[in-house]
């Protein structure tokens, strides 16, 4: 995919695609992305009168606009809102979220609110260590990328060490822009949990995301979190008792310093999977 190296696409699909859904004969379809795979499966549903959902889970019309300024925004939009109004359903993350795709275009009365869960099991009870670094510690996790605007982080003023754990295209030229701060490259799992539990803040500077599970990632840890009110932050944290957040990311991640890390913990087992599973359940078109 371009600018996402790591991320393959399928390009020659047709009518392997359509095939497989007649072979395999669904009680439901869900499509998952807007990419060649799922771009082809909806052609194969409409063509042939099947009912399919859909879900939005990247604001792909934010990022093109990133990497690809001179592409109007109104194209990636209007192919986004065209895509998705076919759907029976639309799955979306937040109600932030929602009020966004309605102003490009996205059908509101096929809308429904997907939240997510957080990963209690893999995050539960992590081994918190005493990082040698001077503190606090403020931690990033994700995708070292322009949409994730790290740079509004790294360039923060706060006592203290800085520690962006990820990967991606901009990992090299931050790396030697900002050569005091400790990249570590990519965690996952109990490495990745440990890192979390034994850092002061997680700073979340994405405005671009459309849920971002990192965050309950770093609350299931009893980390505090900073970040923007944009969507995804905003319809977790806004106006709950670990809110802090600011249109000053510092100011922000100066409020998550003074917020409990049992609070953090408490407020992470709200969200469960269990839940996430059953409003899917509840909104997939059978077809049979």
């Amino acid at each position: 995919m371009p600018k996402y190296n790591e991320i393959r696409l399928s390009v020659n699909v047709w009518p392997r695609v359509g095939n497989l859904i007649k072979q395999i004969n669904p009680d439901a379809i869900h499509i998952a992305t807007e990419g060649p795979i799922g771009t082809m499966a909806r052609r194969y549903c409409i063509k042939n009168n099947l009912k399919f959902t859909t879900s939005f889970h990247t604001r792909f019309d934010k990022y093109l606009k990133l990497y690809f300024p001179k592409i109007p925004a109104k194209w990636s939009e209007k192919f986004l809102a065209n895509f998705h109004n076919k759907a029976e359903r639309i799955l979306v993350t937040t109600e932030t979220m929602r009020k966004e795709l309605i102003d490009i275009g996205i059908d509101n009365n096929k809308m429904v609110t997907w939240t997510r869960g957080g990963n209690h099991g893999a995050f539960k009870n992590p081994n918190k260590t005493d990082l040698p670094h001077k503190r606090p510690i403020w931690i990033y996790v994700g995708r070292v990328a322009i949409e994730k605007n790290i740079r509004a982080f790294l360039e923060l003023e706060l006592e203290g060490t800085k520690i962006i754990i990820g990967k991606g295209p901009d990992l090299k030229k931050l790396k030697k822009e900002f050569p005091n701060d400790h990249f570590l490259g990519e965690k996952t799992n109990g490495e990745l949990a440990s890192h979390f539990a034994s850092s002061d803040v997680f700073v979340f500077p994405s405005k671009t995301d459309t849920f971002g599970i990192v965050v309950l990632e770093s609350l299931n840890c009893g980390t505090p979190v900073a970040a923007y009110p944009v969507p995804g932050p905003l319809d977790i944290l806004g106006g709950t008792e670990i809110d802090t957040l600011d249109e000053d990311l510092k100011v922000s991640a100066l409020k998550a310093l003074k917020i409990s890390r049992e609070d953090c913990l408490k407020f992470a087992k709200k969200y469960s999977w269990e839940e996430t599973a059953r409003i899917f359940f509840e909104n997939i078109s059978p077809n049979n």
